[in-house]
């Protein structure tokens, strides 16, 4: 398959592109800045903006599929710059598709468009969005999810995977602010205690490859969306911890009470308990996990699950690369 993926130069992106020229498709990464890294694995990088709808449509011609991973993240920001990329340029994607006759769209979406505030404890995919938010990212991620989910046809197949908190070598957001902050060797955090549910990068761009080849074959994750978790939820402490020891820094975590700042926020929804449940049946013995909904119940079951042990994360970043710096 000739595919396309926006923000092929980003953290998900490039382990989508991996993966996908990894397995032989011919894998073209569209995004605004160099993406040189991807040369060795046979990537076409052509740089350009999803807010400029000609120029998609005009590099997404003869595509058979597109993997949307570009976006604005972050908690704080412009809304009308939130708007045009996330909201304005999934328009722009899904346009493109329709043009070039292109059936298969899988859209990277994400979990914070069911935080309504509080836990969320055991939630699945009938859990249903937010009707307020109080950031620019959420709600304009919401509304492109229910652009993705309402353009679904017969002509075009889309799919929505929600990964929460991803975590990996080449990560710039989460562990390079946790190694800034624990320098001194403590760490405050609220909620240490409360259980999150987190993804290792390559499950999650293993979890957008299943998904797209569903979506190419019987399509029973059509118009559809999807949490996607490693499924081993664990305190917040602990995670931060052990991705921390992995780098080389030991830090003590110090619980904080009351009502946290956003300054003093660590990890998006810090003080909020996250746990995606996941049906019967659609994990395997080796500890994978699958999205969750019903889609044939063995839907994503070779997103191999990374464990976060001390080991296992300091192993892949001796192999992948990783700093902090």
């Amino acid at each position: 398959m000739r595919i396309l993926v926006t923000g092929g130069g980003g953290f998900l992106g490039s382990a989508v592109c991996r993966q996908l020229s990894g397995l032989g498709h011919h894998v073209i990464a569209f995004q605004r800045s160099d993406a040189n890294h991807l040369a060795r694995f046979n990537v076409a990088v052509v740089r350009g903006d999803i807010c400029h709808s000609s120029d998609l449509s005009r590099i997404a011609e003869g595509c058979d599929a597109i993997v949307h991973t570009a976006g604005k993240a972050g908690v704080w920001g412009d809304a009308a710059e939130y708007q045009q990329i996330n909201v304005d340029g999934t328009v722009n994607v899904i346009e493109a598709c329709r043009k070039n006759g292109i059936r298969c769209l899988v859209h990277t979406s994400s979990p914070s468009i069911v935080h309504a505030g509080g836990d969320i404890d055991g939630a699945d995919e009938s859990l249903p969005i937010a009707d307020h938010f109080s950031a620019p990212y959420p709600a304009s991620k919401a509304a492109a999810e229910r652009l993705i989910i309402a353009a679904n046809s017969e002509h075009l197949r889309t799919v929505a995977l929600r990964p929460h908190l991803i975590w990996g070598p080449g990560d710039p957001h989460i562990l390079p602010r946790l190694a800034a902050k624990a320098r001194g060797g403590s760490l405050a955090l609220p909620g240490p205690d409360k259980l999150i549910d987190t993804i290792f990068v390559e499950n999650a761009a293993q979890a957008h490859l299943n998904a797209l080849q569903e979506l190419a074959g019987a399509a029973r994750c059509a118009g559809k969306a999807y949490f996607v978790t490693n499924n081993e939820p664990l305190p917040q402490g602990e995670i931060i911890r052990r991705l921390l020891a992995a780098i080389g820094i030991e830090v003590r975590i110090r619980a904080i009470f009351g009502r946290a700042t956003g300054h003093r926020t660590l990890v998006r929804h810090p003080c909020r308990r996250t746990r995606l449940r996941l049906p019967a049946g659609d994990h395997d013995r080796r500890g994978s996990s699958a999205p969750t909904g019903t889609v044939g119940g063995r839907f994503a079951t070779e997103c191999c699950c990374k464990r976060i042990r001390t080991e296992c994360v300091r192993d892949i970043i001796r192999e992948i690369g990783f700093s902090c710096t």
